[in-house]
């Protein structure tokens, strides 16, 4: 891969001398702490964050660029929690908000889970979290904050647009259009697809997400609280691995799990992994991409498989690829129909404008062979995930 855009080689220039924190990652965090305001009784989440940074502090090819991304990668989540824990202290009304019978799309990612959660955010009866909101949760804001906390969100997509140009093409971020939970979540394995930490991912692995899916559901009753309520409509490929966790939180879930070739699922995925990773990481291991990806997502597969067993029936619904990957026309009213929601003329008209790719970017190619990966790989490693979506695809 190349050195990159030009903009990304002057803010690495730029960013040097600030990224010698880098060798006292305590001293860092002490500070993105004292921005964010530290509260009482929380210290396990402030100590899992210090413990975040300082192992990405030591991650291996660090660009300044990427140094700066984990510290606001860290310090946005400091800050969301303190404000979080101050609103549910100020309104203890908060907590009682009902989150009724949410909807939750999962599967791996690049199997149309943003497709699926677009067209269910159509509905005037459905809630979509938007990236401004999930980067800036608080109640309903005036229209100052409104304005400041969007033009958070458009810094965001406008520097990953600036630094990595190509990423648009594979995952285009919307400032004001509906996003995943993968940007409140507290702790997700997303940091490696930044950098390369390997301290994080054992950590990573015997952690109980109960605790951060309690998080999450804490920040929707802040969405919520005082507005209009509707049924949320939430999505992340990352929620495949924590089915468990996220049904002890929200128990009366519908679980909408979509489908496709895994070999052309993990293939795409590890595309997006490295432009995203190329703006943090110089140079860039494209084997350590196919094999760490690989694992991570068979991994999240199987565990999918495991806690499926015990969704009720009535509570999962399985989505082929062809569902709306191919015909978006026929498959939407299905879809629809399966999560129990009203699908009308109003939600018809609107379907090809979030069905259609978005205006300015271009077909996403990608291929195994480039990450070390073959076929026989990838088919070993997903081989029970396959007989499930076999049987999909032939329901």
């Amino acid at each position: 891969m190349s050195s990159g855009p030009l903009s990304l080689t002057l803010a690495n220039a730029l960013l040097r001398p600030a990224s010698r924190s880098r060798r006292t990652p305590d001293q860092a965090f002490d500070r993105l702490l004292d921005a964010a305001g530290r509260t009482e009784g929380d210290e396990q989440f402030v100590d899992d964050f210090r413990f975040l940074l300082r192992c990405w502090s030591g991650a291996e090819h660090l660009t300044p660029v990427g140094w700066l991304s984990a510290r606001g990668h860290v310090g946005r989540h400091l800050a969301n929690r303190a404000r979080i824990r101050r609103l549910l202290a100020e309104h203890p009304g908060i907590e009682r908000e009902p989150i009724e019978r949410p909807v939750f799309v999962v599967g791996l990612p690049r199997t149309a889970t943003t497709l699926t959660h677009s067209v269910l955010s159509l509905s005037a009866d459905h809630r979509c979290p938007l990236l401004w909101e999930l980067l800036t949760p608080d109640l309903e804001p005036g229209s100052e904050e409104r304005q400041k906390a969007i033009a958070t969100a458009r810094r965001l997509a406008g520097g990953i647009n600036l630094f990595a140009p190509r990423f648009r093409h594979i995952h285009a971020l919307r400032p004001e259009g509906p996003e995943e939970c993968t940007f409140a979540l507290p702790h997700t394995v997303m940091p490696l697809s930044q950098a390369v930490i390997p301290e994080y991912l054992p950590w990573h692995e015997t952690r109980d997400f109960e605790a951060d899916y309690r998080y999450l559901k804490q920040i929707y009753q802040v969405l919520q609280y005082g507005r209009p309520r509707r049924r949320w409509v939430l999505k992340s490929p990352l929620h495949l691995e924590n089915l468990d966790a996220l049904r002890t939180v929200f128990p009366d879930a519908t679980i909408v799990w979509t489908h496709r070739d895994p070999a052309t699922a993990v293939a795409s995925f590890c595309s997006l992994v490295e432009h995203g990773m190329a703006v943090n990481t110089r140079p860039l291991d494209l084997n350590w991409i196919g094999a760490t990806w690989l694992e991570l997502l068979a991994r999240s597969a199987s565990r999918g498989l495991a806690a499926r067993a015990a969704v009720p029936r009535e509570s999962l619904v399985d989505v082929p690829y062809s569902w709306l990957g191919s015909d978006p026309a026929a498959g939407a009213p299905k879809l629809y129909a399966a999560v129990g929601a009203r699908w009308t003329q109003a939600d018809a008209a609107r379907l090809s404008a979030v069905a259609a790719r978005p205006k300015g970017t271009r077909v996403h190619s990608y291929d195994l062979a480039r990450y070390g990966l073959t076929r026989a790989d990838v088919d070993t490693a997903f081989a029970d995930y396959n007989a499930l979506r076999a049987e999909v695809d032939r329901a």
